[in-house]
């Protein structure tokens, strides 16, 4: 039994990397449908009634006052100005690429913040292996990005910037105040808090029209089951359990895999530059992760 649980809590990280990998699937499926706030929207509700279903259920303990509150604070970060700043950029003219590159740096920044606040420590050669893995995602995603122009916004890159420092302090911020609540029912605060951040946002800038297709329902469902249920819980288990640093440099491995996926389901290119980039971002992530 003691074999199994030691495979299972092994199998967590990359359990999350290709769950957390399709959250583009169900963002594809669902744009031509509804703005981008309001799928956010909606997405928190639904996944409300699930944690809260999922709670009773269990019959989990519910956080005190206190815990609620850092629970609150977690999933205004964590999920509302990150998901908030990476569509907000997307949609105010920064190419997704440019986007998911700069949401890259969040392996080495959240690294630096718990080497300078918690006291965490990192071995040079885990240092050299956030760097390179970092290289490896810029070029996965460059090697797709066929050098087309753009034209930097500032009101874009500032919502990628908070978006990138968002998820970094949040994951820290769990670390530190987060770790004795339970799973299920402090989710349940994050994404209060987040439903609450999205209503005021999408009531304030957006029309609100929907066309509701199989489509659009089919990527809810994903997003809500398969991102921020499976997910989500999969990675307030892995900041519970590991060092925030080590942690946060699995992230490098979801733009890979997102490359792989979007050549598998859309026939997105895959050429030899993206194969090699993979090949160096895996490289990045064996350096962290290693014991010696």
């Amino acid at each position: 039994m003691g074999h199994l649980h030691k495979r299972w809590v092994q199998a967590v990280p990359f359990l999350f990397v290709v769950l957390w990998s399709t959250g583009f699937i169900g963002a594809k499926y669902a744009s031509p449908y509804i703005e981008p706030f309001h799928v956010l929207l909606i997405r928190m509700l639904m996944t409300l009634v699930a944690f809260g279903a999922l709670a009773l259920i269990l019959k989990a303990k519910w956080p005190s006052p206190v815990q609620a509150m850092h629970q609150m604070v977690t999933g205004f970060l964590v999920h509302a100005v990150y998901l908030g700043g990476v569509f907000a950029a997307i949609e105010w003219g920064l190419p997704a690429g440019v986007t998911a590159i700069i949401m890259g740096l969040q392996p080495l920044l959240t690294a630096l913040m718990s080497w300078q606040l918690m006291g965490d420590s990192l071995r040079p050669v885990q240092w050299l292996g956030l760097l390179i893995g970092f290289v490896g995602v810029a070029l996965v995603l460059l090697s797709g990005e066929g050098g087309g122009q753009f034209t930097i916004d500032t009101a874009s890159m500032i919502a990628a910037v908070a978006a990138l420092v968002a998820i970094s302090v949040g994951t820290l911020y769990q670390k530190r105040f987060g770790s004795g609540t339970d799973l299920f029912t402090g989710s349940f605060y994050q994404y209060l808090m987040t439903a609450i951040a999205m209503a005021v946002v999408a009531f304030t800038f957006e029309t609100g029209e929907i066309n509701w297709q199989p489509e659009l329902i089919g990527a809810l469902l994903w997003m809500v089951f398969g991102l921020s249920v499976s997910a989500i819980l999969l990675l307030m288990l892995m900041i519970r359990e590991g060092e925030a640093a080590k942690v946060a440099s699995y992230f490098y491995l979801v733009p890979p895999l997102t490359a792989i996926e979007a050549w598998l389901l859309f026939d997105e290119q895959l050429n030899l530059m993206g194969i090699g980039a993979i090949a160096l971002t895996v490289l990045g992530i064996y350096l962290v992760l290693r014991r010696h």
